[in-house]
Parts: structure tokens; C-alpha cells; sequence
């Protein structure tokens, strides 16, 4: 063991875990108030004690799959949302309060809260940057300016197909 001691403020970090709250908003609400949403989740994490490293913003997407929400008396469906994320440290033993507390935030369709692996802390995906470039360009393409090109299957049995028949041909005059 080496005789060095830490510094305090090193030594403080060393028992603090890292985490992250990742929610969707319901598209439900106004797109002014998302802002609100997100502060209320943050305030949340700090009365805890909590110290807010990265985050990103909630912005509207298309989910990958319809969820289903019991609200306001029946079931609705949703097939959009704003998403957003939040990294923070706090002491262990405040996670099951703030997971309550965010738990009773009316307007998150669904949340969750990890707590982050070193390399996880070390690279935080950015959704809504990936999500910009994984987009592409339409084009609207009429008749007369498409080019069509066959297969290059369609190919390769088309020439299958013309040494067979020449083979057959050459076969007959044996």
C-alpha cells in the first residue's frame, strides 16, 4: 500500500456513483412546457444532493413502437414522445427517493434510472445527434428520368441460362 494520502476532494467522488434518468415526455404536452418537465426532473435530482454532470435535451421523435398508457381513465395510445436524459452523482442512498419522486411526475410516459459503469460514464451517447444522422434524403424519381438496371442475380442466371442453351446446342450436332 503506498503512504500517499488523497485529496479530499478526490476522496469525495470516490463513493459517489454516477447515474442516469432517461425519460420520455408525453407528446401530450405542450412543447413550451417540456422545458418545465425537464426542470422539474432536475430539481428533483438536486434537493437529493445530487450533481448534475451532462444532459440532453428533451426533443419530439417518433417512437420505434406504439406504447400503451392507462391516462385519464382509459387506455391511449402513443407513437411519439420527447426524449431525454440527465447524468448525475449522488449518494446511494438517495436513489430509491428520487426514483419515487420521478415516478410521480404526471407528465413522463416511462423513465429509467441506471446507474452508469465507468466506461458507460466515460462515453454518453448523444440520441437525438445520432438520430440526425442516421436520416436521409428522399428523392422523387418519375418514369422517364429513372434508370433501371437488372439484378446482378438476374444477370448471372440470364448468361446460366445462354451457355446452358449453347451447351445443349453444341450437345445436338455431336
Amino acid at each position: 500500500m503506498s503512504d500517499k494520502k488523497m485529496p479530499a476532494a478526490e476522496a469525495s467522488n470516490v463513493d459517489t456513483p454516477s447515474y442516469e434518468l432517461a425519460f420520455h415526455v408525453l407528446p401530450t404536452v405542450a412543447e413550451g412546457e417540456v422545458v418545465a418537465v425537464f426542470s422539474t426532473l432536475k430539481d428533483i435530482i438536486t434537493k437529493h444532493g445530487g450533481e448534475l454532470t451532462l444532459e440532453e435535451a428533451p426533443e419530439r421523435f417518433d417512437l420505434a413502437y406504439e406504447i400503451i398508457r392507462y391516462l385519464e381513465g382509459r387506455n391511449r395510445r402513443f407513437t411519439s414522445a420527447y426524449f431525454g436524459w440527465v447524468r448525475f452523482t449522488v449518494a446511494p442512498s438517495e436513489i430509491d427517493e428520487i426514483s419515487q419522486e420521478v415516478t410521480a411526475v404526471n407528465e413522463l410516459l416511462r423513465h429509467i434510472l441506471i446507474k452508469l459503469t465507468k466506461n458507460e460514464e466515460a462515453h454518453p451517447f448523444y440520441f437525438h445527434e445520432a438520430l440526425q444522422e442516421t436520416v436521409s434524403e428522399t428523392i422523387e424519381v418519375n418514369e422517364e428520368t429513372a434508370v433501371v438496371e437488372p439484378a446482378a442475380d438476374a444477370k448471372d442466371t440470364k448468361a446460366a441460362e445462354e451457355s446452358q442453351k449453347d451447351g445443349e446446342e453444341a450437345g445436338e450436332k455431336v
